[in-house]
Protein backbone atom coordinates (compact mmCIF):
# COMPACT_ATOMS: atom_id res chain seq x y z
CA UNK A 1 0.00 0.00 0.00
CA UNK A 2 1.30 3.64 -0.59
CA UNK A 3 1.15 6.64 2.22
CA UNK A 4 -1.01 9.36 0.82
CA UNK A 5 -2.58 7.30 -1.99
CA UNK A 6 -3.29 3.25 -2.24
CA UNK A 7 -4.56 1.07 -4.85
CA UNK A 8 -7.95 1.17 -3.82
CA UNK A 9 -7.95 5.06 -4.58
CA UNK A 10 -7.56 4.03 -7.89
CA UNK A 11 -10.09 5.88 -10.23
CA UNK A 12 -12.75 4.42 -11.56
CA UNK A 13 -12.93 4.93 -14.80
CA UNK A 14 -11.06 2.68 -16.93
CA UNK A 15 -9.74 4.36 -19.51
CA UNK A 16 -7.76 2.70 -22.26
CA UNK A 17 -5.23 5.36 -21.60
CA UNK A 18 -1.97 4.45 -21.22
CA UNK A 19 -0.35 4.86 -17.23
CA UNK A 20 2.72 5.76 -16.80
CA UNK A 21 6.30 4.03 -16.22
CA UNK A 22 4.18 0.81 -16.98
CA UNK A 23 7.45 -0.98 -15.97
CA UNK A 24 6.78 -0.17 -12.72
CA UNK A 25 4.43 -2.90 -12.26
CA UNK A 26 6.52 -5.56 -13.52
CA UNK A 27 9.68 -4.43 -11.96
CA UNK A 28 8.59 -3.47 -8.65
CA UNK A 29 6.15 -6.25 -8.02
CA UNK A 30 8.24 -8.69 -8.99
CA UNK A 31 10.89 -7.79 -6.54
CA UNK A 32 7.99 -7.77 -4.22
CA UNK A 33 7.28 -11.12 -5.49
CA UNK A 34 10.80 -12.64 -5.09
CA UNK A 35 10.82 -11.27 -2.01
CA UNK A 36 8.06 -12.61 -0.46
CA UNK A 37 7.30 -15.63 -2.56
CA UNK A 38 10.96 -17.32 -4.21
CA UNK A 39 12.62 -19.61 -1.21
CA UNK A 40 16.59 -19.23 -2.28
CA UNK A 41 19.82 -20.73 -0.72
CA UNK A 42 22.34 -18.74 1.08
CA UNK A 43 24.72 -20.15 3.44
CA UNK A 44 23.01 -23.04 3.73
CA UNK A 45 20.03 -22.45 4.69
CA UNK A 46 16.78 -22.04 2.20
CA UNK A 47 13.95 -19.69 2.89
CA UNK A 48 12.45 -16.12 1.34
CA UNK A 49 14.71 -12.92 1.08
CA UNK A 50 12.74 -11.10 4.06
CA UNK A 51 13.08 -13.87 6.38
CA UNK A 52 17.49 -13.62 4.96
CA UNK A 53 17.47 -9.64 5.20
CA UNK A 54 15.47 -9.86 9.04
CA UNK A 55 18.54 -12.98 9.29
CA UNK A 56 21.28 -10.71 8.31
CA UNK A 57 20.39 -7.03 10.50
CA UNK A 58 19.88 -9.64 13.14
CA UNK A 59 23.03 -10.67 13.27
CA UNK A 60 24.11 -7.18 12.40
CA UNK A 61 22.89 -5.49 15.10
CA UNK A 62 24.40 -8.80 17.32
CA UNK A 63 23.27 -8.04 21.09
CA UNK A 64 22.46 -4.67 20.13
CA UNK A 65 18.95 -5.59 19.06
CA UNK A 66 17.10 -6.02 22.24
CA UNK A 67 17.90 -2.39 23.00
CA UNK A 68 16.43 -1.74 19.55
CA UNK A 69 13.33 -3.70 20.49
CA UNK A 70 13.16 -2.20 23.75
CA UNK A 71 13.08 0.97 22.71
CA UNK A 72 10.11 0.43 20.16
CA UNK A 73 8.27 -1.24 23.20
CA UNK A 74 9.29 2.09 25.17
CA UNK A 75 7.95 4.28 22.27
CA UNK A 76 4.58 1.69 22.59
CA UNK A 77 4.07 2.31 25.99
CA UNK A 78 4.34 5.99 25.84
CA UNK A 79 2.26 6.47 22.17
CA UNK A 80 -1.32 5.57 23.76
CA UNK A 81 -1.32 8.24 26.47
CA UNK A 82 0.17 10.21 24.44
CA UNK A 83 -2.50 10.57 21.79
CA UNK A 84 -5.21 10.49 24.23
CA UNK A 85 -6.30 6.59 22.74
CA UNK A 86 -6.00 4.74 26.47
CA UNK A 87 -9.19 6.17 27.30
CA UNK A 88 -11.47 5.64 23.96
CA UNK A 89 -11.94 1.74 25.81
CA UNK A 90 -12.16 -0.08 28.24
CA UNK A 91 -9.69 -2.63 25.85
CA UNK A 92 -7.43 -0.32 25.00
CA UNK A 93 -6.99 1.48 28.32
CA UNK A 94 -5.95 -2.86 29.96
CA UNK A 95 -3.40 -2.41 27.13
CA UNK A 96 -2.02 0.75 27.60
CA UNK A 97 -1.45 -0.36 31.26
CA UNK A 98 -0.08 -4.24 29.57
CA UNK A 99 2.33 -1.32 27.44
CA UNK A 100 4.29 -0.50 30.89
CA UNK A 101 4.10 -3.75 32.22
CA UNK A 102 5.79 -5.08 29.04
CA UNK A 103 8.42 -1.83 29.40
CA UNK A 104 9.21 -3.00 32.86
CA UNK A 105 9.25 -6.62 31.51
CA UNK A 106 11.69 -5.96 28.85
CA UNK A 107 13.98 -3.98 31.39
CA UNK A 108 14.24 -6.94 33.59
CA UNK A 109 14.87 -9.45 30.80
CA UNK A 110 17.73 -7.07 29.03
CA UNK A 111 19.52 -6.06 32.13
CA UNK A 112 19.20 -8.85 34.58
CA UNK A 113 17.11 -7.79 37.69
CA UNK A 114 14.05 -9.48 39.11
CA UNK A 115 11.79 -12.09 40.05
CA UNK A 116 14.31 -15.67 39.33
CA UNK A 117 11.27 -17.30 37.50
CA UNK A 118 11.19 -14.61 34.93
CA UNK A 119 14.64 -15.68 33.28
CA UNK A 120 13.01 -19.17 32.74
CA UNK A 121 14.22 -20.60 29.35
CA UNK A 122 10.75 -21.37 28.25
CA UNK A 123 9.32 -18.14 29.61
CA UNK A 124 11.16 -14.30 29.33
CA UNK A 125 14.05 -15.35 27.17
CA UNK A 126 11.65 -17.36 24.95
CA UNK A 127 9.42 -14.39 24.66
CA UNK A 128 12.20 -12.04 23.85
CA UNK A 129 14.00 -14.04 21.64
CA UNK A 130 11.39 -16.04 19.78
CA UNK A 131 8.89 -13.54 19.70
CA UNK A 132 9.81 -9.98 20.11
CA UNK A 133 12.60 -9.69 18.61
CA UNK A 134 11.85 -11.39 15.47
CA UNK A 135 8.92 -9.58 15.42
CA UNK A 136 10.32 -6.40 16.08
CA UNK A 137 12.15 -6.59 13.29
CA UNK A 138 10.34 -8.38 10.93
CA UNK A 139 7.31 -5.99 10.23
CA UNK A 140 9.47 -2.98 9.48
CA UNK A 141 11.88 -4.24 6.98
CA UNK A 142 8.58 -6.46 5.80
CA UNK A 143 6.64 -3.08 5.07
CA UNK A 144 9.15 -1.75 2.31
CA UNK A 145 8.88 -5.09 0.67
CA UNK A 146 5.50 -4.82 1.10
CA UNK A 147 5.24 -1.68 -0.64
CA UNK A 148 6.67 -3.20 -3.80
CA UNK A 149 4.30 -6.15 -3.42
CA UNK A 150 0.68 -4.50 -3.66
CA UNK A 151 1.81 -0.44 -4.16
CA UNK A 152 1.89 -0.85 -7.69
CA UNK A 153 -1.17 -2.71 -9.18
CA UNK A 154 -0.35 -6.17 -8.41
CA UNK A 155 -2.91 -6.13 -5.92
CA UNK A 156 -6.03 -5.08 -8.19
CA UNK A 157 -4.61 -6.67 -10.94
CA UNK A 158 -4.77 -10.76 -8.85
CA UNK A 159 -7.95 -9.43 -7.69
CA UNK A 160 -9.70 -9.38 -10.64
CA UNK A 161 -8.57 -13.05 -11.50
CA UNK A 162 -9.25 -14.51 -8.05
CA UNK A 163 -12.90 -12.61 -7.78
CA UNK A 164 -15.26 -15.19 -8.98
CA UNK A 165 -13.55 -17.39 -6.27
CA UNK A 166 -13.02 -15.41 -3.14
CA UNK A 167 -16.72 -13.29 -3.21
CA UNK A 168 -18.70 -16.65 -3.21
CA UNK A 169 -16.27 -18.51 -0.63
CA UNK A 170 -15.44 -15.78 1.62
CA UNK A 171 -17.42 -13.17 0.63
CA UNK A 172 -14.35 -10.43 0.71
CA UNK A 173 -13.19 -9.19 -2.66
CA UNK A 174 -10.72 -10.55 -5.02
CA UNK A 175 -7.97 -8.23 -3.91
CA UNK A 176 -8.27 -10.20 -0.02
CA UNK A 177 -6.21 -12.73 -1.41
CA UNK A 178 -2.68 -10.49 -1.61
CA UNK A 179 -3.60 -10.24 2.38
CA UNK A 180 -4.13 -13.67 2.80
CA UNK A 181 -0.80 -13.99 1.16
CA UNK A 182 1.32 -11.69 2.30
CA UNK A 183 0.11 -13.62 5.55
CA UNK A 184 0.73 -16.65 4.93
CA UNK A 185 4.28 -16.65 3.34
CA UNK A 186 5.12 -13.32 5.23
CA UNK A 187 3.56 -12.48 8.73
CA UNK A 188 -0.35 -12.14 9.91
CA UNK A 189 1.30 -9.00 11.21
CA UNK A 190 2.17 -7.84 7.79
CA UNK A 191 -1.52 -9.24 6.38
CA UNK A 192 -3.16 -7.01 8.85
CA UNK A 193 -1.60 -4.00 7.69
CA UNK A 194 -2.70 -4.57 4.45
CA UNK A 195 -6.12 -5.34 6.01
CA UNK A 196 -6.25 -2.30 7.66
CA UNK A 197 -4.59 0.23 5.08
CA UNK A 198 -7.31 -1.10 2.71
CA UNK A 199 -10.40 -1.05 5.06
CA UNK A 200 -9.07 2.88 6.11
CA UNK A 201 -8.96 3.75 2.70
CA UNK A 202 -12.45 2.25 1.53
CA UNK A 203 -11.63 -1.10 0.32
CA UNK A 204 -13.05 -3.24 2.50
CA UNK A 205 -16.16 -2.93 4.50
CA UNK A 206 -16.04 -3.56 8.30
CA UNK A 207 -17.39 -7.20 7.25
CA UNK A 208 -15.19 -8.09 4.79
CA UNK A 209 -11.65 -6.46 6.95
CA UNK A 210 -12.78 -9.18 10.08
CA UNK A 211 -13.78 -11.93 7.83
CA UNK A 212 -9.62 -11.34 6.48
CA UNK A 213 -8.49 -10.95 10.00
CA UNK A 214 -10.16 -13.91 11.25
CA UNK A 215 -9.95 -16.10 8.80
CA UNK A 216 -7.58 -15.16 5.68
CA UNK A 217 -4.69 -13.87 8.41
CA UNK A 218 -2.86 -17.00 9.40
CA UNK A 219 0.52 -17.47 10.98
CA UNK A 220 3.21 -17.48 8.58
CA UNK A 221 4.90 -20.39 6.59
CA UNK A 222 7.99 -19.53 8.91
CA UNK A 223 6.16 -20.06 11.86
CA UNK A 224 5.12 -23.36 10.54
CA UNK A 225 8.60 -24.45 9.64
CA UNK A 226 9.56 -24.01 13.61
CA UNK A 227 6.37 -26.09 14.73
CA UNK A 228 6.84 -28.78 12.06
CA UNK A 229 10.99 -29.21 13.48
CA UNK A 230 9.48 -29.13 17.25
CA UNK A 231 7.16 -31.97 16.26
CA UNK A 232 9.68 -34.10 14.00
CA UNK A 233 7.42 -33.72 11.05
CA UNK A 234 9.82 -31.88 8.89
CA UNK A 235 9.94 -35.78 6.60
CA UNK A 236 6.21 -34.49 6.02
CA UNK A 237 6.53 -31.15 5.59
CA UNK A 238 4.99 -30.35 2.01
CA UNK A 239 1.62 -32.58 3.06
CA UNK A 240 1.63 -30.75 6.05
CA UNK A 241 2.02 -27.58 4.65
CA UNK A 242 -0.58 -28.40 2.00
CA UNK A 243 -3.35 -29.91 4.89
CA UNK A 244 -2.27 -26.94 7.38
CA UNK A 245 -3.43 -24.00 3.93
CA UNK A 246 -6.67 -26.41 2.98
CA UNK A 247 -7.92 -26.97 6.43
CA UNK A 248 -7.57 -23.54 7.65
CA UNK A 249 -9.36 -21.47 4.43
CA UNK A 250 -11.81 -24.40 4.51
CA UNK A 251 -12.48 -23.70 8.35
CA UNK A 252 -13.17 -19.91 7.17
CA UNK A 253 -15.46 -20.71 4.29
CA UNK A 254 -17.78 -21.99 7.41
CA UNK A 255 -16.71 -19.34 9.59
CA UNK A 256 -18.32 -16.30 7.24
CA UNK A 257 -21.20 -17.69 7.70
CA UNK A 258 -21.67 -18.09 11.52
CA UNK A 259 -21.81 -15.35 14.11
CA UNK A 260 -20.16 -13.61 15.80
CA UNK A 261 -18.88 -12.82 12.06
CA UNK A 262 -22.03 -13.11 9.68
CA UNK A 263 -23.22 -10.34 12.50
CA UNK A 264 -20.40 -7.39 12.05
CA UNK A 265 -22.31 -5.07 10.07
CA UNK A 266 -21.22 -4.56 6.41
CA UNK A 267 -20.64 -0.84 6.58
CA UNK A 268 -17.18 1.05 5.29
CA UNK A 269 -14.53 2.81 7.55
CA UNK A 270 -16.43 6.43 8.41
CA UNK A 271 -13.87 8.42 7.10
CA UNK A 272 -13.19 6.43 4.02
CA UNK A 273 -15.35 6.78 0.64
CA UNK A 274 -16.42 3.90 -0.14
CA UNK A 275 -14.65 1.87 -3.13
CA UNK A 276 -16.05 -1.57 -3.79
CA UNK A 277 -14.53 -3.70 -6.22
CA UNK A 278 -16.53 -3.95 -9.39
CA UNK A 279 -17.50 -7.10 -10.57
CA UNK A 280 -15.68 -8.03 -13.63
CA UNK A 281 -18.00 -8.29 -16.57
CA UNK A 282 -15.57 -8.33 -19.97
CA UNK A 283 -12.67 -9.65 -20.63
CA UNK A 284 -10.78 -10.52 -17.37
CA UNK A 285 -7.50 -9.87 -18.27
CA UNK A 286 -8.12 -6.85 -20.23
CA UNK A 287 -10.03 -5.44 -16.94
CA UNK A 288 -7.02 -6.56 -14.55
CA UNK A 289 -4.64 -4.68 -16.56
CA UNK A 290 -6.99 -1.57 -16.82
CA UNK A 291 -7.32 -1.97 -12.94
CA UNK A 292 -3.46 -1.82 -12.60
CA UNK A 293 -2.78 1.36 -15.00
CA UNK A 294 -5.37 2.77 -12.35
CA UNK A 295 -2.95 2.46 -9.49
CA UNK A 296 -0.19 3.60 -11.38
CA UNK A 297 -1.78 6.70 -12.43
CA UNK A 298 -2.29 8.02 -8.75
CA UNK A 299 0.73 6.27 -6.98
CA UNK A 300 3.66 9.11 -5.97
CA UNK A 301 7.46 7.62 -6.44
CA UNK A 302 8.63 4.44 -5.12
CA UNK A 303 10.75 6.39 -2.19
CA UNK A 304 7.27 8.25 -1.00
CA UNK A 305 6.19 4.68 -1.16
CA UNK A 306 8.71 3.21 0.47
CA UNK A 307 8.59 5.71 3.45
CA UNK A 308 5.08 5.89 3.87
CA UNK A 309 5.21 2.06 4.26
CA UNK A 310 8.19 1.66 6.54
CA UNK A 311 6.86 4.50 8.66
CA UNK A 312 3.15 2.40 8.74
CA UNK A 313 5.06 -0.62 9.51
CA UNK A 314 6.90 0.96 12.47
CA UNK A 315 3.94 2.51 13.98
CA UNK A 316 2.82 -1.20 14.19
CA UNK A 317 5.63 -2.53 15.51
CA UNK A 318 5.16 -0.06 18.54
CA UNK A 319 1.59 -1.12 19.21
CA UNK A 320 2.40 -4.52 18.93
CA UNK A 321 5.66 -5.44 20.52
CA UNK A 322 4.34 -4.08 24.21
CA UNK A 323 1.35 -6.55 24.19
CA UNK A 324 3.31 -9.60 22.62
CA UNK A 325 5.55 -9.44 25.78
CA UNK A 326 3.07 -8.33 28.54
CA UNK A 327 0.39 -10.60 27.34
CA UNK A 328 2.55 -13.43 26.04
CA UNK A 329 4.57 -13.26 29.16
CA UNK A 330 0.83 -13.33 31.14
CA UNK A 331 -0.31 -16.39 29.43
CA UNK A 332 2.59 -18.42 29.63
CA UNK A 333 2.99 -18.06 33.51
CA UNK A 334 -1.07 -19.13 33.73
CA UNK A 335 -0.10 -22.27 31.24
CA UNK A 336 3.34 -23.01 33.22
CA UNK A 337 2.34 -22.91 36.79
CA UNK A 338 -1.51 -23.07 37.20
CA UNK A 339 -4.06 -26.03 36.03
CA UNK A 340 -6.32 -23.51 34.48
CA UNK A 341 -5.85 -24.61 30.66
CA UNK A 342 -6.20 -27.85 31.66
CA UNK A 343 -9.52 -27.28 32.96
CA UNK A 344 -10.52 -25.53 30.38
CA UNK A 345 -9.31 -27.70 27.69
CA UNK A 346 -12.20 -29.83 29.25
CA UNK A 347 -14.43 -28.07 26.65
CA UNK A 348 -12.44 -29.44 23.59
CA UNK A 349 -12.40 -32.94 25.25
CA UNK A 350 -15.86 -34.47 23.26
CA UNK A 351 -14.13 -33.09 20.19
CA UNK A 352 -10.89 -34.94 20.80
CA UNK A 353 -12.74 -37.74 21.74
CA UNK A 354 -15.03 -38.08 18.64
CA UNK A 355 -12.06 -38.06 16.38
CA UNK A 356 -10.14 -41.16 18.38
CA UNK A 357 -6.81 -39.18 19.65
CA UNK A 358 -5.21 -41.74 21.67
CA UNK A 359 -4.66 -38.94 25.00
CA UNK A 360 -7.84 -36.64 24.64
CA UNK A 361 -6.58 -35.27 27.73
CA UNK A 362 -3.27 -34.20 26.45
CA UNK A 363 -5.06 -33.05 23.22
CA UNK A 364 -7.78 -31.09 24.60
CA UNK A 365 -5.37 -29.34 27.48
CA UNK A 366 -2.89 -28.14 24.31
CA UNK A 367 -6.12 -26.76 22.17
CA UNK A 368 -6.66 -24.64 25.42
CA UNK A 369 -3.21 -23.56 25.29
CA UNK A 370 -3.10 -22.23 22.24
CA UNK A 371 -5.00 -19.58 22.96
CA UNK A 372 -2.36 -17.86 25.19
CA UNK A 373 0.56 -18.82 22.27
CA UNK A 374 0.86 -20.13 19.00
CA UNK A 375 3.82 -22.50 20.10
CA UNK A 376 2.71 -23.62 23.04
CA UNK A 377 0.60 -26.90 22.36
CA UNK A 378 3.35 -27.73 19.96
CA UNK A 379 5.75 -27.63 23.41
CA UNK A 380 3.17 -29.69 25.19
CA UNK A 381 2.85 -32.39 22.65
CA UNK A 382 6.25 -32.82 21.07
CA UNK A 383 6.97 -35.66 23.25
CA UNK A 384 3.73 -37.87 22.44
CA UNK A 385 4.10 -40.85 20.62
CA UNK A 386 1.47 -40.63 18.30
CA UNK A 387 2.08 -39.17 15.21
CA UNK A 388 -1.88 -38.59 14.53
CA UNK A 389 -2.05 -36.54 17.80
CA UNK A 390 1.46 -34.18 16.64
CA UNK A 391 -0.10 -33.66 13.59
CA UNK A 392 -3.39 -32.82 14.53
CA UNK A 393 -2.24 -29.93 17.32
CA UNK A 394 0.74 -28.75 14.31
CA UNK A 395 -2.62 -27.85 11.71
CA UNK A 396 -4.54 -26.77 14.75
CA UNK A 397 -2.25 -24.50 15.99
CA UNK A 398 -2.17 -22.84 12.74
CA UNK A 399 -5.45 -22.66 11.48
CA UNK A 400 -7.11 -21.18 15.39
CA UNK A 401 -5.88 -17.94 14.11
CA UNK A 402 -6.40 -15.89 17.39
CA UNK A 403 -3.95 -15.87 20.25
CA UNK A 404 -3.10 -13.30 23.04
CA UNK A 405 0.60 -13.01 22.87
CA UNK A 406 0.39 -11.73 19.49
CA UNK A 407 -2.49 -12.12 16.92
CA UNK A 408 -4.91 -10.73 19.35
CA UNK A 409 -2.93 -7.00 20.21
CA UNK A 410 -1.83 -7.59 16.42
CA UNK A 411 -6.00 -6.76 15.28
CA UNK A 412 -6.53 -4.62 18.40
CA UNK A 413 -4.02 -1.99 17.04
CA UNK A 414 -6.18 -2.02 14.10
CA UNK A 415 -9.16 -0.03 13.15
CA UNK A 416 -10.72 -3.43 12.14
CA UNK A 417 -13.98 -4.04 14.00
CA UNK A 418 -12.90 -7.03 15.87
CA UNK A 419 -13.11 -6.95 20.15
CA UNK A 420 -11.47 -9.24 22.20
CA UNK A 421 -14.90 -10.88 23.16
CA UNK A 422 -15.58 -11.48 19.41
CA UNK A 423 -11.97 -12.47 19.30
CA UNK A 424 -12.26 -15.70 21.79
CA UNK A 425 -15.72 -16.75 20.84
CA UNK A 426 -14.11 -16.83 16.90
CA UNK A 427 -11.22 -18.57 18.39
CA UNK A 428 -13.06 -21.30 20.26
CA UNK A 429 -15.07 -22.10 16.95
CA UNK A 430 -11.93 -22.10 14.54
CA UNK A 431 -10.42 -24.51 17.09
CA UNK A 432 -13.39 -27.09 16.75
CA UNK A 433 -14.10 -26.80 13.22
CA UNK A 434 -10.35 -27.37 12.82
CA UNK A 435 -9.86 -30.13 14.80
CA UNK A 436 -13.08 -32.23 12.93
CA UNK A 437 -11.82 -30.63 9.50
CA UNK A 438 -8.17 -31.87 10.18
CA UNK A 439 -8.82 -35.27 11.79
CA UNK A 440 -8.67 -37.05 8.01
CA UNK A 441 -5.62 -35.28 7.33
CA UNK A 442 -4.05 -36.05 10.38
CA UNK A 443 -4.51 -39.85 10.15
CA UNK A 444 -4.13 -40.15 6.12
CA UNK A 445 -0.34 -38.47 7.11
CA UNK A 446 0.37 -40.44 9.74
CA UNK A 447 0.01 -43.36 7.92
CA UNK A 448 2.74 -42.01 5.27
CA UNK A 449 5.13 -41.94 8.12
Amino acid sequence: MTGSTSPTQAPQQRQSSSAPHPWRFFVYSGIGIFAFFVPIPIAGETTILLDHLVGWITALLGDNAKYVVFAIIIAGAIAPFYTGRWKSSAARMVFAFLNIFAVLLAAMLIFGFGPEFIFDEDLGPFLMNSLVIPVGLLIPTGAIFLALLVGFGLMEYIGVWVQPVMRPLYKTPGRSAIDAVASFVGSYSLGLLVTNRVYKAGGYTGKEAAIIAAGLSTASATFMVVIARTLDLMSVWGLYFGATLIVAFLVTVVMVRLPPISRIPDDYHPDAEPNPEKKVTGARAHQAWEEAKAVLRVTPNIWKVIWHNFRDGLLMTMQVLPGILSVGFIGLTIAFYTPIFTWFGYLFYPVVWIIGIDDPGLASEALAIGLSELFLPATLVAGAESDVLRILIAIVSVSQVFFFSSMVPSVLATEIPLDIKTMVIIWFERVILSTLIAAPFAYGIAALM
